[in-house]
């Protein structure tokens, strides 16, 4: 019996590291689970919308198509312009809103390539530079641009 070899599993060690690798997940856990407070918003129901502005009315610019549907008129605050002249006109009444607020919506007819949206949103941008460029030039602003001008656009649906 002395020259043969042990059939029997030596135990001691493997319950040495089963005992550490349990302690090291015990005192893991608890670290592992980090928690944010969050605070979730609230709904405020509204009964009647907030009324317009009347200091500062929305700039509408609108693109329509003419009688026989081959070219388009433009209109900026239901006055009909052309093309070219929107951002001269835009210019001075967006200098008018509040900083960071500056707002245009765009209605373009359904049926209105693609181009002119391009166009009218050129024209905008256009504005909305020089708007900038001429306000912080202004002293009684500090230095401070205006901010950009935010574009909202609608599809304007034809009545059949």
């Amino acid at each position: 019996m002395s020259g043969h070899a042990k059939s029997d599993i030596n135990v001691t060690p493997l319950i040495d590291i089963v005992l550490v690798l349990l302690i090291i997940f015990i005192v893991m856990v608890p670290g592992m689970s980090k928690a944010m407070p969050v605070v979730v918003p609230q709904v405020v129901k509204v009964d009647k919308p907030t009324p317009p502005d009347t200091k500062n009315p929305p700039l509408v610019i609108e693109v329509d198509p003419t009688a026989d549907n081959k070219a388009y008129t433009f209109k900026f605050q239901s006055e009909a312009m052309d093309l070219g002249e929107i951002a001269n006109r835009l210019t001075p009444v967006v200098q008018l809103q509040p900083a960071g607020m500056r707002k245009v919506f765009v209605k373009i007819d359904e049926q209105a390539p693609y181009q002119m949206a391009v166009q009218v949103l050129d024209q905008v941008r256009v504005a909305s530079d020089r708007a900038k460029k001429e306000t912080a030039a202004k002293p009684e602003w500090g230095g401070l641009d205006g901010g950009d001008i935010k574009v909202a656009t609608s599809v304007k649906k034809r009545n059949p």
